[in-house]
């Protein structure tokens, strides 16, 4: 073992002189520990809730959408083929998008309609794992109820909807277009009745209560749109990699056709999750720059105290180096201990949060987290090992900046000066 590091280790040991200096010394190291801790589960939970929003939000939408400045795609089954051509593309399907009114008796509602190719959309979107009664097929079969009605095609709506208006599955409702038949008497809308064929929960309110799906066939018949669709869904290889796919799709096909991927769609949600991470981040760090100014005074102390064997030291040829090397040694062990000790800890809570939210509830009554104003079923926490690495060599960092001017101090204290009075 080097001098320099038996050294240091010798001066972290406790005297009775120098209690004081140790109990400082804990105080940083716990210092480190806390704020390592704090940085690991805090960003464990907020990777849980950007993951578990993004499986809700690819749950609804598909990767890139497909559209064109008309509106309208006639030949869509054409440039479905072109779409599955470009390089990244798994799968494609279309859809028809348009708002109308559900009514069902006095509770009125307006939502977003999508008509969907119920084969192609289980392959491009998860609606189908969102569906929590009826199946997604029911889109595609008519039922009439009884013998003497005739017969109508399903809908599929969301939970937070069907709460709304009061209805279950197997009811009716009407829905009704704005964009009705022309008469002598101006525009009439038109209305058609559907059977709940099935619900949907993605876990997001927004869609649950505005969000209705039927078949695409139904969808054209009863908007009038022939045989035209919307847009075209893709589904792609990598999520995070559809921004590139929609850039060589607007690049490739020029003003024919745009594309905008999913995280486009939903930028401000995702850039206001990534902003709150990175804050909360540098927010925490201050615990831990706290704790390198316990190093930092904990050293002063230290070499105020070691006056004399630091005189000694360099009365017997230690360098200006060596001695600045025990005090650097003495405060990365403390450091290093504290991060060690921090990461521990919080990956043993970041693994187990859901485990300690229930216990504080079943002994305190008290309910850290509701899964009903956040509509999540479980607490979310993600532990990714590129932020634990950060967060370490980020604590680890500050600890050794914190330890140099204290070192450098002493390492410029002269041996004559030390022993004057010896």
């Amino acid at each position: 073992m080097a001098y320099e590091l038996l050294i240091g280790l010798r001066y972290l040991r406790a005297k009775r002189k120098s209690t004081f200096i140790s109990i400082i010394t804990f105080i940083s190291t716990a210092g480190v520990a806390l704020g390592v801790m704090a940085l690991i589960v805090v960003l464990a939970v907020m990777t849980g809730f950007e993951e578990d929003l993004t499986d809700k939000i690819l749950g609804t939408n598909a990767h890139v959408v497909v559209m064109t400045p008309s509106g309208a795609i006639d030949d869509y089954q054409a440039v479905m083929g072109k779409m599955k051509s470009v390089p990244g593309v798994v799968a494609a399907t279309p859809f028809i998008y348009s708002q109308v009114m559900l009514s069902n008796g006095p509770n009125v509602s307006g939502v977003v309609l999508r008509g969907i190719e119920t084969e192609s959309d289980v392959q491009v979107t998860n609606l189908s794992k969102s569906i929590v009664e009826g199946k997604l097929t029911g889109l595609d079969s008519e039922s009439s109820g009884s013998t003497e009605s005739p017969a109508m095609p399903g809908i599929i709506i969301g939970k937070e909807l069907a709460k709304n208006l009061n209805i279950f599955v197997g009811d009716t409702l009407n829905v009704v277009s704005p964009l009705g038949n022309i008469t002598p008497f101006g525009m009439v809308p038109k209305m058609k009745k559907f059977r709940i064929a099935g619900l949907f929960n993605t876990g997001m309110f927004e869609y649950d209560s505005t969000l209705a799906y039927v078949g695409l066939r139904q969808a054209q018949d009863f908007l009038g749109l022939d045989k035209t669709v919307t847009g075209i869904q893709l589904k792609v290889k990598d999520v995070y990699q559809a921004d590139k796919v929609a850039k060589t799709i607007n690049q490739g096909f020029g003003y024919e056709f745009f594309a905008r991927d999913w995280m486009q769609m939903n930028k401000n949600i995702l850039f206001a999750l990534k902003t709150e991470k990175m804050v909360m981040f540098i927010i925490l760090t201050l615990i831990v720059l706290v704790a390198a100014f316990g190093i930092a005074s904990t050293l002063f102390m230290v070499v105020m105290e070691k006056t004399k064997d630091i005189a000694i030291l360099k009365s017997m040829g230690a360098t200006g180096a060596s001695i600045m090397k025990i005090f650097v040694l003495e405060g990365l062990i403390i450091g290093v201990a504290g991060t060690v000790v921090g990461v521990l800890s919080g990956l043993l809570i970041a693994h187990n949060l859901e485990f300690i939210v229930d216990l504080v509830k079943t002994l305190t009554g008290f309910e850290l987290f509701s899964r009903d104003v956040y509509y999540l079923d479980h607490f979310p926490s993600q532990v990714v090992p590129r932020d634990v690495l950060l967060i370490s060599v980020t604590a680890i960092f500050i600890s050794f900046v914190a330890t140099l001017y204290p070192s450098w101090q002493g390492s410029r204290l002269p041996p004559a000066e030390a022993l004057r009075y010896e």
